[in-house]
């Protein structure tokens, strides 16, 4: 299933013109696809470097998603470079007790580029993760941080309901994944 990601009202990208995203949940595994069209070249896209957990990522161009059990207050929060760089969080609640998930293999992140589209997958093995049980509901906030080549910074996401950005806020929760199929 595809869904569009939105410009926050107080952001302004020149480069982009559409986010979407591609959501796939298969017996623990988590699959996003974020689709860009726009002007990539003027984008400001990390080089390919060998994939690691990278803290500071969301300060460029970065993909995130942030996932979450129906109804617990409990969340993590996954960041996706262009780079392959990536890094994962826990929290007990709205930005609160966060640590870093070291006990999670590496996602895959595979990137594609032409001169108008941007691609970028990764796929996440969360079914060892206390808090993201296979027959559990998950809420999801997919996000992306854009960085132009000008230095400028745009925020997306699939709902913006705070005056500033905020992908932690428990409203932007708004896509449900059902639990996987036994």
């Amino acid at each position: 299933m595809h869904h569009t990601l939105k410009l926050h009202p107080d952001s302004r990208c020149a480069a982009v013109t559409h986010i979407d995203v591609a959501v796939a949940r298969d017996h623990g595994q988590l699959t996003l696809t974020y689709f860009i069209t726009g002007k990539i070249a003027d984008l400001r896209l990390p080089a390919p470097a060998a994939r690691a957990r990278t803290d500071g990522l969301w300060q460029r161009t970065c993909f995130e998603a942030f996932v979450r059990k129906t109804p617990s207050p409990r969340y993590y929060e996954f960041n996706f470079a262009p780079s392959t760089q990536w890094a994962a969080y826990r929290f007990r609640g709205y930005r609160e007790g966060m640590v870093s998930v070291e006990d999670m293999p590496s996602p895959l992140i595979e990137s594609h580029q032409s001169a108008e589209t941007y691609s970028l997958q990764a796929a996440l093995k969360l079914d060892a993760q206390p808090n993201l049980p296979a027959d559990a509901t998950w809420h999801l906030n997919l996000t992306a941080v854009i960085e132009e080549a000008s230095g400028h910074k745009s925020h997306w996401a699939l709902a913006h309901p705070a005056t500033k950005p905020d992908f932690h806020n428990p409203d932007c929760f708004v896509l449900e994944l059902p639990a996987d199929s036994p």
